[in-house]
């Protein structure tokens, strides 16, 4: 599926992925390291996350253009790492793309038209949850589209990401790797937990039972779209805690932000009442059980 990487775009993802389809047996898969304890986790998260606020100032200031996207496997925890990347920071600039099933209009234009409107202008963080990759991996997996347009895809995808990289965007494109006895072990999780249901879709179980067929279109997609203006970069996160920390960590590498200095904040003295009273209004307060 599409033509073998010109020798001009530097090709190692794939030997980064090249041991990833070995099935284990171990139940939840933890680094060698041993299992993060969840306040070590929080510690070094809160370190991170404050790097994230100086990258949020420095792109506000400067107006960079920050674009990622994820992708990866079925619960290898994308969302999850999503959402560490943007709780502390402002929904004014990281954005999180995260789009439905095109419409029937959608369908008629240029493939990646419906993706272009949500890239990032000057002082934006955008974040694709899943992207434009969907065309070299869910939608020829279960037969969304032809042989033929993937191939025209992983061509075109490398001339339009260095477009983007030539406007000035940083372009920054994350792979997540999950081991098969991992994903089994999320996905039953899902199954029991009433909590996670709703992330268990039916295209889930449909794709589960293709595995093999997700890394031959994982391994075609890296091979012609890992360039050297646009390199993939491969997480391994059966270790949840420690693969969101890796991300972060090397998200925060790739950006060449710096400390925006900000005036001593004070609190200015509040106002005097003045004579104001609280009315006593028929106002409906909530219940507080808690």
């Amino acid at each position: 599926m599409g033509k073998k990487k010109k020798k001009a775009q530097e090709n190692s993802a794939p030997d980064a992925v090249a041991e990833m389809d070995i099935e284990e047996t171990s139940s939840a898969v933890t680094s060698p390291r041993g299992k993060m304890k969840r306040k070590e986790f929080e510690r070094e998260l809160r370190t991170l996350q404050v790097e994230l606020v100086k990258m949020q100032e420095w792109v506000k200031a400067t107006g960079a253009k920050i674009c990622i996207v994820f992708e990866g496997r079925d619960t290898a925890g994308k969302g999850g790492t999503i959402k560490r990347i943007t709780e502390r920071v402002s929904p004014r600039t990281f954005r999180d793309a995260a789009l439905p099933a095109p419409t029937e209009r959608e369908k008629s234009q240029m493939y990646l038209q419906r993706y272009m409107s949500h890239f990032p202008a000057a002082g934006e963080v955008v974040i694709f949850d899943r992207s434009w990759y969907n065309r070299a991996g869910v939608e020829p997996v279960m037969g969304f589209c032809t042989p033929e347009q993937t191939e025209r895809f992983l061509d075109m995808t490398p001339m339009v990401e260095k477009a983007m990289v030539d406007s000035g965007i940083h372009l920054i494109k994350y792979w997540l790797e999950v081991r098969a006895d991992e994903q089994t072990r999320r996905l039953k999780s899902r199954i029991d937990d009433p909590r996670k249901i709703w992330k268990l879709s039916d295209m889930d179980l449909k794709s589960y039972s293709r595995w093999y067929d997700y890394s031959r279109a994982r391994d075609a997609m890296l091979a012609n779209t890992d360039t050297s203006w646009a390199p993939w970069f491969i997480a391994h996160t059966d270790d949840k805690k420690r693969g969101r920390l890796n991300i972060i960590s090397h998200l925060l590498s790739q950006v060449p932000y710096e400390k925006i200095e900000r005036p001593e904040i004070k609190l200015p003295r509040r106002q005097a009442a003045r004579g104001y009273v609280e009315p006593d209004l028929p106002l409906r307060h909530i219940p507080e059980p808690y």
